[in-house]
């Protein structure tokens, strides 16, 4: 069973990407973006050392959104999107590491 009010993104919850509501487009969208851009910038006053956990925890977070991939009831777009924003964020996590 997952852990619906498990926050996954910054904010959002694992029940707002694997629910029907919001949709997808546009709100899920925009909120996945603006907690991009609060995660990046807060990203900036992490120390170097806790980032290897950063990466750990949302590969983590990741692992818990994608562990029913095949379920037709789970908003699938929904699912796509956060890992399109989630990989943008692991990504600068990295970048930040091998700098």
């Amino acid at each position: 069973m997952l852990e619906l009010d498990k926050k996954v993104f910054g904010e959002i919850t694992t029940k707002e990407i694997i629910g029907a509501d919001p949709p997808a487009i546009p709100e899920t969208k925009e909120r996945l973006e603006k907690e991009l851009e609060n995660l990046l910038s807060q990203l900036e006053s992490i120390p170097k050392e806790n980032l290897e956990k950063l990466l750990e925890q949302q590969n983590d977070f990741d692992s818990h959104i994608n562990s029913r991939p095949g379920a037709m009831a789970l908003a699938q777009n929904k699912i796509q999107l956060y890992n399109d924003f989630s990989g943008k964020y692991v990504d600068a996590i990295k970048k930040k590491l091998e700098s």
